[in-house]
């Protein structure tokens, strides 16, 4: 096969959107876009950046292949089927990121700048214009099978996309909600259909439960607050969260007789808090809560339905329920993990719990890892007035004086060997209990400090040792 020279970033694929594009690369790339529909096509992302190539081994990327792809399609008689078919193949081979733009520069060009009249962002924070309607626009000249494709785009952003890109998928809704408001009040009702039947909506004598893969909804109405109840409802949220095209970010709105929460003072009185305070109760459950929250735990994903202070992590509340229990190493070690997980730029939550589980468990050598951890999973976790009290006794300081000696084991792998890490860990350590009284040495704590422990005391403000 005699083609040109590779013309994309360091020679690694070729650029197949210039007019002088050689017309046996376009046949290439058409052949490359053949293969990703029947499953023929591989991707390589052994480099930058990632490409996909045809059976011959001719690499593109995948961003333009959907470009050239679409580009070819009629707007009128859109073939909504065999384009979702194309972009579902393309996702699974390349990743969504791949292609999430493309998808989103057709939509604003084909629909948004076609149909619409684009008016001025709010701010210069704003990602869309606020749209409406062209006054011309003609009812059929909108083809309805390109506004179910577009809807497709706006669930995919919902499944596959990070936290934030919630923001589209309510534009692109949006956009058909003033053109065909029926095609999104039936995803509203019914999700996008990918969901099985007996996931997508639930009735038993205990409950009446629902999800939504396009809205990123779970609701749980519970007759009772019994254990079979909880248990049920339980097992909804993992079976729901097992289904691989149900988003990572969504919303748990459950209702029920009994108003309780977690014995955390400060959580939002929502529903998912009152869900977990009543399951937690039953013992023989607590093996079910820990599976959800390890389903439901990852990193950069949200509950949706969270004011921005009280944003946190889908499994948080599982979480804090299991840690307020006791001190097992299975219980610790979950909620170290879910620490680990907290965005530690935009998650507060996890202080409320750090305050309410000291006071509760003191400072021990079982219980150190969650004070090192909770000060890693956010930019500053500040004391509890009745930190200073707590620690002031010999196992507390005990416990302190050996997590000092360990900092290496709480550091990623590039800086256990960091002093200056090391310090900057143990001061945030310091500082979470002792607030401004760490500062300078500890000075003042160790001067109020009872005359048998200032020896102790001085170790653990001592700086820290290579």
């Amino acid at each position: 096969m005699n083609l040109p020279k590779r013309d994309g970033l360091h020679g690694r694929y070729y650029l197949i959107h210039k007019p002088e594009t050689a017309p046996e690369v376009l046949a290439e790339a058409d052949l490359c876009i053949i293969d990703v529909m029947n499953g023929t096509a591989r991707e390589n992302h052994s480099g930058y950046p990632t490409v996909v190539c045809n059976h011959n081994g001719t690499p593109f990327l995948p961003s333009q292949l959907l470009e050239r792809y679409l580009s070819r399609q009629p707007l009128k008689g859109f073939p909504y089927d065999d384009a979702v078919a194309f972009c579902d193949a393309m996702r699974r081979l390349a990743g969504w990121n791949e292609i999430d733009h493309t998808l989103d520069k057709y939509i604003e060009k084909h629909l948004q700048k076609r149909y619409f009249v684009e008016g001025e962002k709010e701010s210069y924070f704003s990602c869309y214009p606020p749209c409406t309607v062209s006054p011309e626009l003609q009812p059929e000249d909108v083809d309805e099978n390109l506004l179910r494709f577009v809807c497709y785009a706006a669930v995919c952003h919902t499944v596959y996309g990070i936290s934030c890109e919630s923001v589209t998928t309510k534009h692109l809704f949006g956009l058909v909600s003033q053109l065909r408001p029926d095609i999104v009040k039936e995803l509203k009702d019914n999700g996008s259909g990918k969901l099985p039947p007996g996931i997508q909506k639930r009735k038993t004598k205990h409950l009446t439960a629902s999800a939504n893969d396009a809205f990123a909804t779970i609701r749980i109405t519970a007759r009772d607050c019994t254990e079979g109840c909880c248990e049920e409802a339980l097992s909804y949220l993992a079976e729901v969260l097992e289904q691989p095209d149900f988003p990572r970010s969504y919303s748990v709105e459950f209702r029920g007789p009994e108003k309780i929460y977690l014995p955390i003072p400060g959580l939002p009185k929502k529903g998912v808090n009152q869900l977990f305070a009543c399951a937690v109760r039953y013992p023989r459950l607590h093996g079910r809560i820990e599976q959800y929250a390890r389903l439901a735990m990852r990193e950069d994903e949200w509950y949706n339905n969270l004011s921005d202070e009280y944003c946190a992590m889908p499994g948080t509340f599982a979480v804090f329920a299991l840690g307020m229990e006791g001190t097992t190493p299975e219980r610790l070690r979950l909620v170290c993990d879910y620490l680990d997980l907290c965005d530690d730029e935009h998650s507060s939550l996890q202080e409320k719990f750090i305050h309410a589980f000291f006071k509760k468990f003191g400072f021990t050598a079982q219980t150190m890892p969650v004070l090192l951890h909770g000060v890693l999973s956010m930019q500053e976790l500040r004391p509890a007035k009745e930190f200073g009290a707590l620690v002031a006794n010999d196992e507390s300081l005990d416990a302190l004086l050996a997590a000092k000696r360990r900092l290496a084991d709480y550091l990623p792998e590039e800086s256990e060997h960091d002093r200056e890490a090391q310090e900057y860990l143990w001061l945030g350590a310091l500082w979470a209990i002792w607030g401004r009284a760490s500062e300078n040495g500890g000075g003042k704590v160790i001067k109020a400090a009872p005359e048998e422990l200032k020896e102790k005391y001085r170790l653990v403000f001592e700086p820290v040792k290579d």
